[in-house]
């Protein structure tokens, strides 16, 4: 090969040092983490510029860096997380872990970089202007509110830190799953399946007719593969079950919706071992419960004699991930009543616990996605609603054989929510936790939905799309904890019921979104 032939190279600055890459057509985000090992930046959205997870400063300004080509960098200053100065690193994290701002870790390095340059341009930003910096961001465990108080405290010191082991451990109980804890997690250090893999690993993704390519970089894989980009629909999200006919104190009549983790499937095998988890560090509300992705590592690897990421796409996690499953039913003052429900496997049992006067009655449709019991609060949480719509009054949301219970008020501005969830153990995950239940909750019953078309495909394909609510639009939040001597146990997923049952209140939210 001639000079000439050669291929052509970008050099830029990179947290301080240069660096040259091939100019290959990649992405910033490509570039970072597939050719320079920078894992902080994460891929939410693969690639849509709507979650802000991969977000780095350019010649100091914010910029997200998955539709970023990186041609486009050339002879310009990049900065990630780790090209913060060590104090700046260090006071961010130290805010982010005592005020409860990231939980798993997945959002936060991007929220920190543009808060850091936020801060540059306008050391005393209101919250006005944080929530208008956040509008390019999506946080789906935290509720935005405690990164709200991450902003106000970032200047403090001698900050006081939850106990890793304790924090640990309340995550634990609340997600669902082993969760580290600690400063690093806010800066994206909290070990999630992709950022582990070897760096000679091949990258699997997903083609249109369901095969599995491989290449040397994400950018490459999805060459290969005839990727095509996710797009939000014009057509209206519908109900797809009927309410049941009847005589009814309150009916409720909800839509698809999509559970919107941020992470999506990932793993990494090498051909003697075993295959990453994809749930490292975050539980996916229950959506990465049964994921194909290890096994489909383990035997690409075992092919190709060689590491092999598996990566879904963000398009792949809304066609093939589990969804909440819609109901449809009505229910008498007396607690009876009919809740109709997109068949799925296991769900009655969760609907017993809270409603057991409530026939379920199982119902195939033509546009079945694939759904789960597992998602967090399926089927409960509907018909709790249903029950406090039918009755007029909030109540203590309790579950059988335990001692948890929690209650929530809820008017236009406030959502204040008081919780018993056993020992504490660390006050900071346990409320961060709540809030973003809180979060989750009204966000379900105000805007989220999914649209699909009679032949069952998802149409709604960008996570704008999903209906998430955005932190300008989330009420302020105010929780009790209320300690105790008996075990720890889950207290965020009965906050979940107690506020998604409030806000339907408040509302007179018969359908879900409330329009």
């Amino acid at each position: 090969m001639t000079a000439s032939q050669e291929t052509p190279t970008i050099q830029f600055e990179l947290d301080g040092r240069q660096v040259e890459v091939p100019d290959d057509g990649s992405s910033l985000l490509g570039t970072l983490r597939d050719r320079l090992g920078s894992r902080s930046p994460k891929d939410g959205c693969s690639p849509q510029g709507q979650c802000g997870c991969c977000t780095v400063l350019v010649d100091g300004q914010p910029r997200v860096a998955c539709v970023t080509p990186t041609r486009r960098i050339k002879g310009r200053s990049v900065t990630t997380i780790e090209g913060l100065d060590q104090s700046d690193q260090d006071r961010w994290a130290n805010a982010f872990c005592a005020t409860g701002a990231s939980q798993c870790g997945f959002c936060t390095p991007g929220i920190v970089v543009r808060l850091a340059g936020l801060e540059a341009k306008k050391p005393d930003a209101s919250h006005d202007d944080v929530n208008k910096a956040l509008a390019a961001h999506l946080c789906r465990c935290t509720g935005w509110q405690t990164i709200h108080e991450a902003w106000d405290l970032r200047n403090e010191t001698g900050v006081e830190l939850p106990a890793s082991d304790a924090a640990s451990q309340r995550a634990k109980i609340e997600g669902g799953v082993a969760q580290a804890a600690g400063p690093e997690v806010a800066l994206g250090r909290g070990g999630f399946a992709d950022d582990g893999a070897p760096d000679d690993a091949l990258v699997a993704v997903r083609t249109a007719d369901d095969r599995w390519v491989v290449g040397e970089t994400v950018h490459e894989a999805r060459e290969r593969a005839g990727k095509i980009q996710g797009r939000r629909t014009t057509l209206e999200p519908r109900y797809p079950l009927d309410l049941p006919e009847g005589d009814w104190a309150a009916t409720l009549q909800t839509t698809w919706t999509e559970p919107g983790y941020l992470e999506t499937d990932a793993s990494w095998a090498r051909p003697d071992g075993d295959a990453a988890s994809p749930l490292a560090n975050a539980g996916a509300f229950g959506g990465k419960a049964d994921s194909p992705v290890q096994e489909i590592a383990r035997q690409l690897a075992a092919e190709h004699g060689r590491p092999v990421r598996v990566l879904f796409s963000r398009e792949d996690t809304v066609h093939f991930g589990p969804k909440r499953p819609p109901v449809a039913g009505g229910m008498r003052s007396d607690g009876t009543g009919i809740l109709r429900v997109v068949a799925t496997p296991g769900i009655d049992e969760h609907i017993a616990a809270v409603a057991p006067g409530l026939t379920v009655e199982h119902i195939d449709v033509a546009d079945q996605l694939a759904t789960s019991a597992a998602i967090r609060g399926a089927g409960w949480i509907e018909a709790l609603c249903l029950h406090t719509l039918a009755t007029g009054a909030t109540q203590r949301v309790a579950m059988p054989d335990s001692p948890a219970w929690a209650e929530a008020e809820v008017d236009d501005d406030t959502i204040r929510v008081r919780v018993h969830a056993g020992a504490i153990g660390d006050p900071t995950t346990l409320r961060s936790y709540c809030i973003g239940a809180a979060h989750m909750a009204t966000s379900l019953v105000r805007s989220e939905a999914l649209t699909v078309d009679d032949d069952g495909v998802v149409q709604d394909l960008t996570i704008r799309s999903f209906g998430i609510l955005r932190a300008v639009d989330m009420p302020t939040v105010e929780v009790e904890l209320v300690d105790s001597d008996e075990p720890s146990v889950n207290g965020s997923d009965l906050v979940f019921g107690a506020v998604a049952a409030a806000t339907s209140l408040h509302l007179g939210a018969t359908q879900w979104p409330h329009t």
